[in-house]
């Protein structure tokens, strides 16, 4: 039933009924939801955890691994160097969980460095921002799903040969279930989060008890190194590199202020004790891995992971509480790539929404997520582990220089906006971004903390670019700059389109028009001919038919039909010679658009035949396709597409 809009009877509102009918999407990913039901989508702090925390916290089994890479080819003098190089990492862990603590309480509404920069830096910087954050995600579903399938190979080497398509179905897998919703996902994959965290402090612990009774020991028959026999100093150089390494632990902090609105109210309070809760555990079992994997002689090889050698030392071979272990990393690993598909479509949303992405990213699907983020986040990341042959070492390169990127540009808005708050007068507001910006005392710290977070995160990316600059990192340095150059061209397609399409300065449509003049081709006569015909003279008595000659034959069998079932109506027959259906035609209708009077409108009626099987389609030309979309691209032109149907037991 139609309804009144505020009681104007030239707006009316109704209320569709219709419901999806029941399709194979629905088993896979659930039947569709309202838009009412979006506030029932939300999330608590216990769920959160395993939604956005499962990035950070899947890190702790390959930054461990990672630094030791590098330390191993100054001998095992180096390796002592790992604890104290963790115990570092862990401090910046800190200045990072305290700085973005700050950006959750700033902006509930999410969005985390992108929408900081932009509000706080320009423009500019946010898109810088977001495309570091894109690519860290990218990179996030590569890194984390590649070194979850290495974890599966260290345990089961015969696998070896399918790494990539077993890391490929994972992905696929994630996707699949992360189509389902935020909600589903995160109740999905609650269980292994958790069952990760105790079975990792479980070995951890027992670990280190172990060690302190002296029954630990060093790992038996250590896989091969893969390194070569010439050992290099341990110099200042060969320890950056090492950190720049193991800041790989930090990738997924930023998760959470980025998806804050997927968070139960009140969200900002919820979002920050998650944070503080996920850094607590990242910290605790980054420095307890670091500190066992010294002390049991632990190696860097492609054919076995650090967890590994840690897990079967702890353990005392492969057995049942290896394998748990093993299991449970890998399942981590696999659903770190969960915190991605979280936040990439979140991100890619707002970006599009500000008009640097095509608008399609703002689409929700059935289950209230961003569905076509989603599907592009998947595809993309499947592209990457299959060029790098789903080997985490040949991926890592590429990993933290965005990561840190976004934290240098997150800390450093943040920075500025106390900057501008310290600059308000006691009760003042402003409204910058839709934000409202109020005097609040304790800015000056907060400007401290923020300032020397950006200064920090600032030094660990220039020194993981230099370091790892060789490696692959200059990659990420080409492609930033090239990603943000496209966000630009998109932003200045949808600003000159909107230019054109603005009503500020429109002064309404011409006069009516006075003269209407209808042109339709025909390639021959039959019912579905005067179908288009008939529609055409109920638009305008000047109705051209336009036939073209490219068979002599042809051409005298429209003629004669033409003149039986025609009406009178004027036929005009163009030859081609050449046998070109298309270029004829538009060159006549070009000239007819140059010599056409003011106010005169021309519609292209255009026949369409629409077979009843799909598969029929293969059997027709559907020049009438062809003619449409040529015809789509000329000014001044209306295509009107008159379909006509052929029933089973119907002659065509």
């Amino acid at each position: 039933m139609l309804t009144p809009e505020n009681n104007q009877t030239e707006i009316m509102r109704r209320q569709s009924d219709y419901k999806p009918p029941r399709s194979l999407s629905h088993w896979l990913i659930g039947r569709p939801l309202s838009t009412a039901d979006a506030p029932h989508q939300t999330i608590g702090k216990g769920v959160g955890l395993a939604v956005f925390a499962s990035d950070a916290l899947s890190s702790t089994a390959y930054a461990t691994q990672e630094i030791l890479g590098i330390l191993t080819v100054a001998g095992t003098a180096a390796l002592g160097y790992v604890f104290p190089v963790s115990i570092a990492i862990v401090a910046l862990l800190l200045i990072v969980t305290i700085s973005y603590e700050q950006t959750i309480h700033a902006y509930p509404g999410g969005g985390g460095a992108y929408i900081v920069s932009r509000d706080n830096l320009g423009e500019a910087y946010a898109q810088v921002a977001g495309s570091a954050l894109l690519m860290d995600y990218i990179l996030t579903v590569a890194v984390s799903i590649s070194s979850g399938v290495a974890q599966i190979v260290s345990a089961y080497p015969a696998l070896d040969p399918y790494r990539v398509h077993m890391a490929v179905a994972a992905v696929f897998l994630i996707m699949l279930v992360n189509m389902r919703g935020v909600k589903e996902s995160g109740t999905a994959f609650a269980i292994p989060t958790y069952f990760f965290v105790a079975a990792m402090f479980i070995t951890v612990g027992i670990g280190i008890f172990r060690f302190v009774t002296g029954s630990l020991g060093t790992v038996v028959d250590p896989p091969v190194t893969h390194l070569t026999e010439t050992l290099v100093p341990v110099t200042a150089f060969l320890i950056l590199h090492a950190f720049a390494n193991g800041t790989t632990a930090l990738t997924g902090v930023e998760a959470i202020s980025n998806g804050i609105t997927a968070f139960k109210e009140p969200r900002s309070h919820n979002a920050g004790i998650t944070l503080i809760w996920m850094s607590i555990i990242l910290g605790s079992l980054f420095l307890g891995i670091s500190y066992l994997t010294s002390q049991i002689g632990a190696v860097y090889s492609h054919d076995e992971t650090v967890i590994s050698q840690l897990a079967r030392t702890v353990f005392n071979g492969r057995g049942v509480p290896y394998l748990a272990t093993i299991g449970a990393t890998t399942v981590i690993l696999i659903m770190a790539a969960n915190t991605a598909f979280a936040d990439f479509p979140r991100l890619g949303a707002l970006a599009a929404a500000d008009g640097f992405l095509p608008r399609q990213l703002t689409f929700r699907g059935s289950r209230l997520v961003y569905s076509n983020g989603i599907l592009t986040l998947a595809v993309i990341a499947s592209i990457f582990i299959i060029i790098n042959r789903a080997r985490v070492d040949l991926l890592i390169p590429l990993y933290a220089i965005g990561v840190f990127l976004s934290f240098t540009l997150s800390q450093t808005g943040m920075a500025r906006r106390w900057l501008r708050i310290g600059r308000l007068r006691d009760g003042e507001e402003i409204n910058s971004h839709g934000t409202t910006l109020r005097y609040e005392k304790g800015w000056r710290l907060k400007m401290l903390i923020n300032g020397f977070g950006a200064v920090c995160t600032a030094i660990v990316m220039v020194v993981f670019a230099g370091t790892k600059f060789r490696e692959g990192a200059w990659i990420v340095l080409i492609v930033i700059p090239l990603l943000v150059s496209l966000f630009f061209t998109i932003h200045r397609h949808y600003k000159d389109l909107a230019s054109h399409l603005t009503l500020d300065e429109f002064n309404g449509l011409p006069a009516r028009q006075t003269r209407h003049r209808v042109i339709m081709p025909v390639s021959g006569i039959h019912q579905g001919t005067l179908e288009a015909l008939r529609y055409a003279k109920l638009l305008s008595d000047d109705v051209t038919a336009v036939h073209i000659s490219m068979d002599p034959e042809e051409t005298q069998k429209v003629q004669r039909k033409w003149k039986t079932w025609g009406e009178g109506t004027r036929l005009v027959i163009l030859d081609s010679p050449f046998r070109l259906f298309v270029e004829p035609l538009l060159q006549y209708l070009e000239e007819i658009i140059d010599k056409r009077q003011p106010n005169e409108t021309i519609t292209i009626v255009v026949p369409q035949f629409i077979p009843s099987k799909r598969w029929h389609n293969a059997l027709h030309m559907r020049t009438a396709n062809v003619l449409r979309q040529e015809l789509l691209s000329k000014p001044g032109v209306v295509v009107t597409d008159v379909p006509y149907q052929v029933r089973n037991g119907e002659k065509e």
